[in-house]
């Protein structure tokens, strides 16, 4: 029998773009995934989508599958939402900081999105850096944190693991090197946000540790630490979906850092008094689903 759930698999496997990604989407291993799309396969008697195209090519049965997950899925969510709304109330407040400067990058369509479905929620992003966000929710000065803490104070959702890069001019010295070690940053300027050293992995977690001495800039836009990259100021180390298009332009270059790369971790936090909200829930849920969709080289937490 046709149900729900193959639907969602079918909307995640176009969202996501791959197998892999989808499987993350749905919180399901790639084995699980497969073989619910195999059974699918055995009932309709044929292939849902071409197996070696990326992004995913439907063929016509998985085509007319998703014209009806387009259908369903919307007025499922939407009764979903409306319940919601029935048990726990129809308002709501959402203040939003940030530690992940870079995340504005694909917030603002997570917000539009977000208003769509709630829009009956206040969400807002708490202006200025933070240098400790999450100090925030402890003051009752933001709702929602989106940062790489994950505390037993709160309750955390998890979003993605992403690569962090370094970033230099096309003619800098160490472009001709695959990967970056923590000796090369010897001697050279860091370009970084004008937050503290402690909260910038690659300072905390290769440069200090091996005593490599540097000097820091500070700018607080992303846009002009890599015009001060390109311009040969410095080297800089930014999240892979921030420079992912300066870098297809050629306006910089980007490598690797360390033999196994430089990673981190995103999270929601929030007070526990809204860990069971159905919009907090929600706004994870938007969260994942587009950056899975938008962000090329990012992994699921699950």
């Amino acid at each position: 029998m046709l149900e729900i759930r193959h639907l969602r698999t079918l909307a995640a496997l176009r969202s996501a773009g791959s197998l892999v990604r989808a499987a993350e989407l749905l919180n399901l291993t790639q084995s699980a995934l497969s073989h619910q799309v195999k059974l699918l396969e055995d009932r309709y008697g044929g292939p849902l989508f071409e197996r070696k195209t990326v992004p995913i090519g439907f063929t016509a049965i998985g085509a007319r599958l998703l014209r009806l997950a387009d259908m369903m899925l919307p007025e499922i969510e939407q009764a979903e939402r409306d319940v919601a709304r029935l048990m726990q109330g129809d308002q709501g407040q959402l203040r939003v900081a940030l530690e992940c400067h870079t995340c504005f990058d694909w917030l603002m369509p997570v917000m539009d999105e977000f208003r769509a479905r709630w829009p009956e929620v206040e969400i807002d992003l708490v202006s200025g850096f933070h240098s400790e966000p999450a100090e925030l929710l402890r003051t009752g000065a933001a709702d929602l944190v989106i940062g790489s803490d994950y505390s037993a104070d709160y309750a955390t959702f998890p979003l993605f693991r992403f690569e962090i890069l370094t970033v230099m001019a096309q003619k800098h010295r160490l472009a001709t090197h695959r990967r970056l070690h923590a000796a090369d940053f010897e001697g050279e300027t860091l370009i970084t946000y004008p937050v503290p050293e402690q909260r910038i992995d690659l300072i905390r977690e290769m440069l200090r540790p091996a005593g490599v001495a540097f000097q820091r800039r500070t700018a607080e836009l992303t846009v002009a630490i890599l015009q001060l990259v390109a311009s040969r100021r410095g080297l800089a180390a930014l999240p892979n979906w921030a420079i992912k298009n300066y870098v297809d332009y050629d306006y910089v270059i980007a490598r690797p850092l360390g033999e196994h790369g430089l990673w981190s971790d995103l999270y929601v936090s929030v007070p526990a008094a809204l860990r069971q909200k159905a919009y907090v829930a929600d706004f994870v849920k938007v969260i994942r689903e587009q950056c899975a969709a938008t962000l090329d080289g990012i992994k699921l937490l699950s």
